[in-house]
C-alpha cells in the first residue's frame, strides 16, 4: 500500500510537472498591453512546429529588438556624458542665444523611449513564455519607428558635433564593464527559458540551427567578453595610488559664479589644491579673467551695453568691465541646478560678483598658497596690447602681485623659450601630448590634457621622466576613480566639493575578487540554461499540442497528456485511499 501511495505520489508530481497551464488573466493582461487584444479568441497558442508569429509581426519583432539595443546604447551613452552637460547647454546657449537645459530635456526623452521599449520587449518575452503567438498593435509600431528615428538621429547628429564623447563612453567601460558582463549573462540566462520553450516546439532543423546559432554565438560571447576587458581599477591590494589632486575649474562653479572671487574662495574652502582660470587683457592693459569671447553669457552687458553685446571681452576698458554684473546670471540660469540649494547668504553674495582682475586673483592664491594654472588669450587686432599680451602679463606675476613663480603652471605655448628666459622658475606646463625628448628640451613638468587622452601607460610614461599628468575637466565619481586608478597626478574639476570627499575610488577591486566573480557568474548561468533546456526537452516531448482537445480541472486548463493521464488513471483504481492523498480533480472531456 506505501509504495503504491509514494508511486501515485511521484506520477502526480511528473505529471503537474508536464502540464502547461494557461495563466489566463496573465495572457490576457499580457495581449491586451502588447496588441490590444483583450478578448480570448482574439489571442492563439502556436500549434507544434509553427513560428511564434508570422513574418509581418516577425518584422515587427525583430525592429523592437533593434530598438530596444539601440534606445539602451544611447542612454547608457547619454548618461555617462553627464560630465559634460555643462560644455553642451553652454553650446547650445551659443548657436540658440537663450538659456535652457537641452541636456536633462535629451537625457529624460532617451529614458523614456528606453522604458517603453523595454516594456514592449517584456511582454513580448513573457507572451514566447505562454507559447502565445506575437501580435504586436499598429500604435506600437509607430512608437518602435519613433524611438528608432529619435536614437539613430539623435546618435549621428551627436557624432557629428561632439564626436569626442565616445571616448568618454570607452572610459566608462573600464570601469563598468565587470557589471555590466554580470547584467548581460543574466539577461542571457532568462531568454533561455522562451528560446528552449520554442527550439524544441519546433519541427524546421533549419529554423532550429538559427535559433540555438544565434543564442549560443551571443552566449559564448557573454561569457568569453572578460578575456578582452581591461580596467585600471582592478588591481592587487597595495598598489593604489594616492588620490589625484584637485584644481578649481574657474573656481568651485557649482557652487559660485565661475571666475569671480567668490567661486575660487569656495573652491579652496572645498579642498582645491589649485586654481584654473581664463586671462584676457582690457583695452587699457588690465588683465581680467574671461573664458568666453564675448560678455553675453556671464556678465549683464545686455542691460549696461546693449549695442555692444557682440563686442570682444578685450575691446571693452577696465572701467567699463568693472561696471558690469557677473553674478546675477549664475542665479536665474542655474547651470548646475545646484544655486537653489545656497544659503541666503551665498545667494545675495553671488548676485554681486564682478570680473575679477588678474591680480587679485594671484593675490588670493598667494593667501592661501594654491598653484594656479590658466589659459591666456591674444587680444584681436587693433587690441593696444596684441603683440605686448605676454609681457603684461608677466609683469602682473612678477610685479603687481605677491604669488611666487613656482606657484605658476605656465600653459600657454606662445613664446615659451622668451618666457623661459624671462621667468625660469615658472612651471611650465603643456597642453599637447608631444614626443617626450620634445618636452624634456622645453623644460616641461607638467601635462595638462583632456580627460579623453586618459592612459595608464602615458601617465606611468612621462611619470618615469618627471612629469606629472593634469586631466580635465572631471567632475563625476566614476571618471575621478577612473583616473585615481590610472595614476593621475591631478584633475582639474567643476565639482571640488563632491570630489574632495571621496576616500576610495568607486569599482575598486582585487584580481582574485574580478576572477571569482566572472568565473561563479558563467558557471552559475551555465548550469541554469542547461537545467532549462533539460526540462523542456522532458516536457515537450510528452506534450500534445492539441487546439481541440483539452482537460478542465478545478485549478484552470492544461493540455492533455496521453500517456501521463493512463497512469494516474490506474494508480486512482488501485485504491480510493490514494485517490484523496493525491487529491486529483474531476475530469471532464470536451
Amino acid at each position: 500500500m506505501a509504495s503504491q501511495l509514494q508511486f501515485g505520489r511521484l506520477r502526480g508530481l511528473r505529471a503537474k510537472l508536464l502540464r502547461r497551464y494557461e495563466h489566463r488573466p496573465l495572457v490576457s493582461c499580457l495581449s491586451g498591453l502588447y496588441g490590444c487584444r483583450w478578448r480570448r479568441y482574439e489571442r492563439s497558442c502556436t500549434e507544434p512546429g509553427e513560428c511564434c508569429c508570422n513574418k509581418l509581426e516577425g518584422v515587427s519583432f525583430a525592429l523592437l529588438v533593434v530598438a530596444f539595443c539601440l534606445t539602451l546604447v544611447f542612454l547608457y551613452f547619454w548618461g555617462q556624458a553627464k560630465n559634460d552637460y555643462n560644455d553642451f547647454d553652454w553650446f547650445n546657449f551659443g548657436n540658440l542665444g537663450f538659456w535652457f537645459p537641452w541636456s536633462v530635456v535629451l537625457l529624460v526623452i532617451a529614458a523614456a523611449f528606453f522604458t517603453y521599449v523595454t516594456v514592449l520587449m517584456l511582454l513580448a518575452v513573457c507572451l514566447l513564455s505562454e507559447g502565445q503567438k506575437l501580435y504586436l498593435h499598429w500604435s506600437h509600431k509607430i512608437g518602435i519607428l519613433m524611438s528608432l528615428i529619435f536614437s539613430i538621429g539623435a546618435t549621428a547628429v551627436l557624432s557629428d558635433l561632439w564626436s569626442k564623447e565616445w571616448m568618454t563612453l570607452l572610459l566608462s567601460f573600464q570601469v563598468t564593464a565587470p557589471y555590466l558582463h554580470v547584467g548581460g549573462v543574466l539577461l542571457a540566462t532568462a531568454l533561455a527559458w522562451p528560446i528552449a520553450l520554442h527550439f524544441f516546439r519546433m519541427n524546421s532543423r533549419v529554423r532550429r540551427a538559427l535559433i540555438i546559432g544565434v543564442y549560443l554565438t551571443i552566449l559564448s560571447a557573454l561569457y568569453l567578453v572578460p578575456l578582452g576587458l581591461y580596467s585600471p581599477c582592478i588591481k592587487e591590494d597595495g598598489i593604489l595610488g594616492p588620490a589625484p589632486t584637485l584644481i578649481g575649474h574657474r573656481g568651485a562653479p557649482m557652487l559660485a559664479p565661475e571666475n569671480t572671487m567668490m567661486s575660487f574662495e569656495k573652491a579652496v574652502e572645498t579642498g582645491s589644491e589649485g586654481l584654473e582660470t581664463d586671462v584676457t587683457i582690457s583695452s587699457d592693459g588690465v588683465p581680467f579673467l574671461m573664458h568666453d569671447h564675448t560678455l553675453q553669457r556671464t556678465t549683464n552687458i545686455h542691460e549696461i551695453f546693449p549695442n555692444r553685446t557682440d563686442d570682444p571681452a578685450a575691446m571693452f576698458t577696465w572701467a567699463e568691465l568693472e561696471s558690469l554684473n557677473a553674478g546675477a546670471w549664475f542665479l536665474s540660469h542655474d547651470p548646475f541646478g545646484t544655486a537653489s540649494s545656497l544659503g541666503a547668504d551665498d545667494r545675495l553674495q553671488a548676485g554681486k560678483q564682478s570680473v575679477c582682475t588678474l591680480r587679485a586673483f594671484l593675490q588670493l592664491a598667494a593667501r592661501k598658497d594654491k598653484q594656479v594654472i590658466f589659459d591666456l588669450y591674444r587680444p584681436p587686432r587693433g587690441h593696444p596690447y596684441r603683440d605686448t599680451w605676454m609681457q603684461r602679463t608677466l609683469e602682473v606675476i612678477q610685479n603687481e602681485s605677491s604669488i611666487h613663480s613656482s606657484q605658476v603652471l605656465w600653459l600657454p605655448s606662445d613664446l615659451r623659450a622668451l618666457v623661459q628666459e624671462m621667468d625660469p622658475e615658472l612651471q611650465q606646463t603643456s597642453g599637447s601630448r608631444l614626443p617626450l625628448e620634445e618636452l624634456q628640451r622645453n623644460h616641461i613638468v607638467k601635462l595638462n590634457l583632456h580627460y579623453s587622452s586618459m592612459s595608464t601607460q602615458l601617465v606611468s610614461e612621462y611619470a618615469a621622466a618627471n612629469i606629472t599628468t593634469n586631466l580635465y575637466v572631471i567632475s563625476q565619481t566614476w571618471l575621478y576613480s577612473l583616473a585615481w586608478c590610472s595614476g593621475v597626478h591631478s584633475v582639474t574639476t567643476n565639482a571640488p566639493q563632491l570630489l574632495s570627499t571621496m576616500s576610495a575610488p568607486l569599482f575598486l577591486m582585487s584580481t582574485d575578487e574580478y576572477n571569482l566573480m566572472w568565473i561563479l557568474t558563467d558557471l552559475v548561468s551555465l548550469v541554469m540554461i542547461f537545467i532549462i533546456f533539460i526540462f523542456h526537452w522532458w516536457r515537450e516531448r510528452g506534450l500534445a499540442f492539441c487546439s481541440g482537445s483539452k482537460i478542465t480541472m478545478d485549478n484552470g486548463t492544461y493540455s492533455k497528456f496521453k500517456t501521463e493521464m493512463s497512469d494516474i488513471w490506474s494508480v486512482s483504481s488501485v485504491n480510493s485511499q490514494a485517490e484523496k492523498i493525491l487529491n486529483l480533480p474531476t475530469v471532464t472531456e470536451h
